[in-house]
């Protein structure tokens, strides 16, 4: 388990450098192969107003005429050791890890994603909690009820789901939920957990709620489709065979085979989400990592907007690894792989 969990981790490593190196080559070398000039990446750093001999200034300051891998060198060597950035008058220092500095909010990326981050977290771990538990329920139930009334009924509402965009449905949400029945009158208003507890989860509920019907409409039907074909194996008649009670057969059994898949796109969906839910965030005004990163695309702000990135890589590369660990506690055969 040692030597598997050992060579996951270096792998982990390995790709989030590689990561750093396509998220690089994407904001900075392919502009160029674009024909984009240095000036016209310095431009982003600065915001649309800047006239040119700021953005001049900015080219040299930044370093951004020097060759590519010096200035992938100097990106790499900030977030590790932090750098100074010349911000006009004085330097600034931006500590490890230094996603670079914004010119525009004047202050570095970092402490700004920290700030945002923590409102992302809560709306993804809420969402991931409830449609996991409501999608996999569905599954199970309408894979043991096939051809029932409740199968039927399960499956419309999955096809409704990920049939929905969530922008339609978050704005569907408030206009019944907040304006029409005034059941959460203050949604689409962030409060902060330490400010008000209650308030705040009252504020979150439909976030969650609508987040979680998108996403668990598509695990009810893979958990469906899995316990279909699960079911049908012959260690599920043997086991049957043996006397084993339904409930063992099913939950011991039959469901944690099934989960592996399950796992598979739970790591990528909760790795997406904790990068930003740009959709959602958008639609409730909850000021996290996808709200920033749209705010950033919005202002020509480059930095945060590669730093939103590399966060959000980040996050997808540790959930990939938490379900490489997962998959060895269920199958121990993944370890010998």
């Amino acid at each position: 388990m040692v030597t598997f969990l050992i060579r996951r981790l270096l792998a982990a490593i390995a790709l989030l450098v590689i990561v750093s190196m396509v998220t690089f080559a994407i904001f900075f070398l392919v502009p160029r192969l674009t024909g984009a000039t240095t000036s016209d990446l310095a431009s982003r750093y600065v915001g649309k107003s800047a006239g040119p001999q700021a953005i001049h200034e900015v080219e040299i300051r930044l370093g951004l005429n020097k060759p590519l891998a010096v200035q992938y060198w100097n990106f790499v060597k900030g977030i590790v050791v932090g750098a100074h950035y010349d911000a006009g008058p004085s330097k600034v220092w931006c500590g490890p890890p230094c996603f670079g500095y914004s010119f525009i909010n004047q202050t570095p990326v970092w402490p700004t994603l920290l700030d945002r981050a923590p409102i992302t977290l809560w709306l993804a771990a809420g969402a991931a909690i409830i449609w996991l538990l409501f999608g996999v329920s569905a599954g199970v139930v309408s894979a043991l009820k096939r051809g029932t009334v409740v199968d039927r009924l399960s499956m419309g509402l999955a096809l409704a789901g990920v049939s929905l965009p969530i922008y339609f449905t978050g704005l569907l949400s408030l206009a019944i939920f907040r304006d029409k029945l005034e059941w959460f009158p203050d949604a689409g208003t962030y409060v902060g957990f330490t400010d008000n507890p209650l308030q705040w989860a009252s504020n979150m509920a439909l976030p969650w709620v609508t987040l979680a019907f998108l996403q668990a409409a598509l695990y009810a039907r893979l958990t469906r489709a899995g316990m279909l074909e699960t079911m049908g194996e012959d260690y599920i008649r043997t086991a049957r065979a043996k006397g084993l009670p339904e409930r063992t057969v099913i939950v011991r059994h039959a469901l944690r085979a099934t989960l592996t898949p399950v796992l598979t796109i739970f790591g990528l969906d909760l790795g997406m989400l904790l990068g930003g839910a740009v959709l959602t965030e958008s639609t409730f005004s909850l000021p996290g990592l996808g709200k920033f990163a749209i705010d950033s695309i919005r202002n020509n702000d480059l930095p945060s907007v590669l730093g939103v990135v590399m966060l959000g890589a980040f996050f997808i590369v540790l959930a990939n690894l938490i379900v490489d660990v997962l998959y060895a506690v269920i199958d121990p055969r993944v370890r010998l792989s």
